[in-house]
């Protein structure tokens, strides 16, 4: 079934009205700051929109590294700079959060036998023991 609010490739439109552009800044270590800039239809820069900032920074998880992205407070990028450990730190901790829900929720589900999924039928084998092959 698709998705209702998914438009074929040929109907997929650019908001002219919306356009950023994007300076990119790293420390080469740790941190990615983007800087988007709000510009007008011929590429000149509009004023009438605020800059804002984004981060970026992974950190090394049991399964590798893990990109992390937020936006970052500030109107210069001295005060992105300041501004990116605590906004990075925010990012982290709303994350785990979200996982720990999510783990939260799997362990509540109610699992009905004869429902297990990746079996013949959704059932279970015989006398409760996993048969292979």
């Amino acid at each position: 079934m698709s998705n209702p609010n998914q438009k074929p490739l040929s109907e997929i439109e650019v908001d002219s009205n919306n356009l950023y552009r994007e300076e990119s800044f790293t420390d080469l270590k740790v941190a990615t700051i983007r800087r988007l800039v709000p510009v007008k239809p011929d590429g000149s820069e509009d004023g009438t929109r605020e800059v804002f900032f984004t981060g970026q920074a992974q950190i090394m998880s049991q399964m590798g590294p893990l990109p992390i992205q937020c936006q970052i407070p500030g109107k210069t990028l001295e005060e992105a700079v300041q501004n990116f450990p605590e906004a990075i730190g925010q990012a982290v901790e709303k994350m785990v959060e979200e996982v720990k829900d999510m783990q939260r929720q799997e362990a509540s589900r109610i699992v009905v036998p004869g429902n297990q999924p990746g079996l013949p039928g959704g059932t279970m084998p015989p006398g409760g023991k996993i048969s292979l092959g």
